[in-house]
């Protein structure tokens, strides 16, 4: 996709702590090319709000209540496969990388990560994927 074809991306942010969805949501909302659609706090919300919302990519924790972000992401991925799901953790070990990955995510970040690279990531994947 060219600059000038532009499209804002659409995002869902899946986190079990609200002071670390706020922050992505309040950063994420600085640019003009993303737009933050929904929030939820577990697995089970995520899915409601991606039916609802219908986003380009979600920010998918991994270790939540109700339901994981592995189970989430793998129901995510068979209902709604066009969907990106981009997994989210404190986790650094690359085993917790592979199994998100199996689960059908399309990256793997830990939460180390800086907002920069977020951003550069979630692009990526939309652009991979052909929208």
């Amino acid at each position: 996709m060219s600059a000038t074809e532009s499209k804002t991306i659409k995002v869902l942010l899946v986190d079990d702590h609200n002071l670390l969805r706020e922050s992505l949501t309040d950063s994420l909302s600085r640019l003009e090319d993303i737009e933050v659609v929904g929030q939820a706090a577990d697995g089970s919300e995520a899915l409601a709000a991606a039916r609802q919302t219908r986003p380009d990519v979600v920010i998918m924790d991994v270790s939540m209540p109700q339901m994981s972000g592995l189970h989430a992401t793998q129901r995510l991925r068979l209902e709604m496969p066009q969907v990106r799901v981009v997994g989210l953790s404190m986790h650094t070990s690359q085993e917790m990388a592979r199994a998100m990955r199996s689960a059908g995510a399309a990256a793997y970040l830990t939460k180390e990560t800086s907002i920069s690279t977020l951003v550069d990531v979630l692009r990526s994947v939309v652009e991979d994927s052909g929208e």
